[in-house]
């Protein structure tokens, strides 16, 4: 798994073990509104060790707002934190579903939700990471209140999907719904099919329900950061860390995965590097194939890296740090502080 350091992960527990305060600090709360952590940012960018420093710092708990870190055996990927370091501090939405059972935005809050309810109820503090930013929007407004299937209108749209194709369907859909298409890509078929029907059927935008939704008012008082770098050393730690994936064994896990479903999940199978690596699979498995893999896998991966800093540029809660201009340490400080927590 790509670091933010070059500690490996005995050195990292090791480390971590050294930034103790008491074992599990109490945190009296406030009621109603109960705060929570949550730091998101691009891939690459270093989220997972700064979760992990700000957590055992203060007793807390992680909470992962990954969409695919919850299909169990995508490990090596997703960048799945190992099963050592779960065990130093305690980890939820991990490992929930096998790749035969689907996973969706409602689910993901209806869990999220209940995984804070319960850290808060033993006096801990959540902090929750990621970088689905659809996920963490749900989470800190609500889910999306999306209208009822309309079959007929489904139909349609999925014959005409096999007749011109995704990028045929995902054309249109940005010409129909410009700010909901920015946060999918033409290979998302079935939420390209889903908001095509529901834009035929009703009339409206997807992004409009979803504005609609998330009027409601927010449970908790989240204290939001975004972490990012500069493109251009962000793209290179991107690079650098599908090297890594690639030299951990990706390609084998791929295999084993599509022993048991992967091709069949419309999720999972479309996930970054997995899609790249079944397209490798299904080929002549020629040298060129193989290039062709890696350098499709390292764009896709700066593709959705750039749709992250679009997403959450929206997003008017998260704080954004500039990771080569503040330490790891710093940065812990600060959100800590803000939380008017002791680092």
């Amino acid at each position: 798994m790509f670091r933010d350091s070059a500690l490996e992960d005995r050195e990292l527990q090791q480390f971590l073990q050294q930034m103790v305060l008491p074992e599990r600090i109490q945190i009296q709360l406030p009621n109603p509104r109960k705060k929570v952590i949550v730091i998101a940012g691009p891939t690459a960018v270093g989220k997972t060790d700064l979760s992990l420093l700000v957590a055992r710092s203060i007793g807390g708990e992680i909470v992962s707002a990954d969409s695919m870190q919850v299909y169990r055996g995508m490990d090596i990927g997703t960048a799945k934190i190992t099963p050592s370091l779960r065990e130093t501090i305690p980890h939820h939405l991990l490992d929930v579903r096998d790749l035969h059972q689907s996973f969706n935005v409602v689910e993901f809050w209806q869990e999220a939700t209940r995984a804070i309810e319960e850290i808060h109820a033993r006096g801990l503090m959540p902090v929750v990471v990621g970088g689905t930013g659809f996920y963490l929007h749900a989470l800190l407004y609500g889910p999306p209140n999306s209208p009822p299937s309309v079959p007929e209108e489904r139909r349609r749209w999925e014959r005409e999907l096999e007749e011109k194709g995704g990028e045929s369907l995902y054309k249109q859909l940005k010409e129909l719904d410009p700010e909901y298409a920015c946060t999918i890509t033409s290979n998302d078929k079935a939420k390209i099919v889903r908001a095509l029907e529901i834009i035929s059927s009703t009339g409206k935008k997807v992004s409009e329900f979803s504005k609609e939704s998330f009027l409601d008012g927010q449970k908790y008082n989240f204290r939001c950061w975004f972490l990012h770098r500069p493109k251009e050393l962000l793209y290179r730690r991107i690079e650098q860390r599908c090297d890594e994936m690639i030299a951990e064994g990706l390609v084998n896990e791929v295999k084993e995965l599509e022993q048991r479903g992967l091709r069949m999940n419309s999720s999972a199978s479309q996930a970054i590097g997995y899609r790249q690596c079944l397209e490798f699979l299904a080929s002549k498995q020629a040298p060129d194939d193989w290039d062709h893999f890696v350098v499709s896998f390292k764009q896709a991966s700066k593709k959705y890296a750039k749709r992250q800093f679009t997403w959450f540029r929206k997003e008017p809660l998260f704080r954004w740090i500039n990771r080569e201009d503040v330490s790891f340490e710093r940065c812990a400080e600060v959100i800590l502080q803000d939380a008017e927590l002791s680092f």
